[in-house]
């Protein structure tokens, strides 16, 4: 292809199933595709900055290093403000990983994709600290507390535009490429696996693994964060915290559930209306439903399955080799 013609990268909204947007680079960089664009929402800005300021490696190194335990470790709960963890644990350990720099800076274009809390509308972050950017974009309603810049307070991108193309388009790019995490994932979150009954769980394996593992671990996660709430509080919060990844009476999904289930039912709207309305040249989407939102200790299972999408549309990629 022309060199002249500029190659943007939009990469998507998609949580845990972020890690997926590693394995889409690499492959890329192997087919000898040059991007010159880079716009992201949600996970999908944090892994565009590592890109762009050349710390794929590193931050792939951290994540596929990454098991429950260490994940913990970054959360930073509490009851009072906007959401039920602050992130500056999260972000000082993507900070060494990545570092801080100012977006127009960088040798190629970067922007992020926010949310506006008040007005609904959809804010491109293409100045000031890419760190910052990808704060605001990756502020997921509920979890991430919303992080005000200026007057405004910002939430993540994922809730206007899961799928930056526009944003790529106004940044100059001539050919899109378009990663969407959420193709495959309404109604996926809330499986219907053996409930536990009292303090048992269930030892039923599936195709996602060891039940009685997934649930000790989510356990242990709870307890963790109830010990850091209850302080100062008479309301019982491990009983009140548990009770959010289990399901009810009747067997109905929990609250993380219903949370992440009514984020993915929104995000699969809008990026069909979005994408139908501004399609990408080419759409890579890899096959990740079974990834859980919360689940970032699952990193390299998620780069293979960006690895495997990219050659699913090789034919259509290769024209785009220089």
């Amino acid at each position: 292809m022309n060199r002249d013609v500029r190659i943007g990268l939009a990469l998507g909204s998609g949580s845990a199933r972020g890690w997926a947007h590693i394995g889409v680079l690499r492959a890329l960089e192997e087919l000898g595709i040059q991007v010159d664009v880079v716009a992201g929402s949600s996970i999908g800005a944090l892994v565009g900055a590592a890109y762009r300021t050349g710390s794929l490696d590193e931050l792939e190194e951290w994540v596929t290093a990454l098991d429950r335990m260490d994940i913990f470790r970054l959360l930073d709960a509490r009851l009072r403000g906007g959401g039920f963890m602050r992130g500056d644990k999260l972000m000082r350990a993507i900070e060494r990983r990545v570092g801080d720099h100012q977006i127009e800076s960088l040798d190629k274009a970067f922007g992020a994709v926010a949310t506006d809390l008040n007005s609904g509308r959809e804010i491109w972050l293409r100045k000031g600290s890419i760190l910052e950017a990808v704060r605001a974009s990756i502020a997921l309603p509920g979890l991430f507390s919303p992080v005000q810049r200026g007057e405004r307070w910002l939430l993540d991108g994922g809730l206007v535009n899961p799928v930056p193309v526009s944003l790529c388009r106004a940044m100059g790019a001539d050919v899109i490429i378009a990663v969407n995490l959420n193709g495959d994932i309404v109604g996926r979150n809330f499986d219907n696996r053996p409930q536990a009954t009292g303090d048992k769980v269930s030892e039923t394996q599936t195709e996602d693994g060891d039940d009685s593992e997934d649930r000790h671990h989510e356990a242990h996660l709870f307890k963790r964060l109830a010990s850091t709430l209850r302080s100062g509080l008479s309301v019982r919060l491990d009983q009140l915290i548990a009770s959010a990844t289990r399901r009810g009476d009747d067997g109905g999904p929990g609250l993380f559930d219903v949370m992440a289930g009514s984020i993915n039912v929104v995000q699969d709207r809008i990026t069909r209306s979005r994408m139908a309305g501004d399609p990408p040249d080419v759409l890579i989407a890899p096959r990740l439903a079974h990834i859980r939102l919360m689940e970032f200790d699952r990193a390299e299972e998620a780069i293979r399955g960006g690895r495997k999408a990219v050659e699913r549309v090789r034919e259509e990629l290769e024209v785009l080799r220089p």
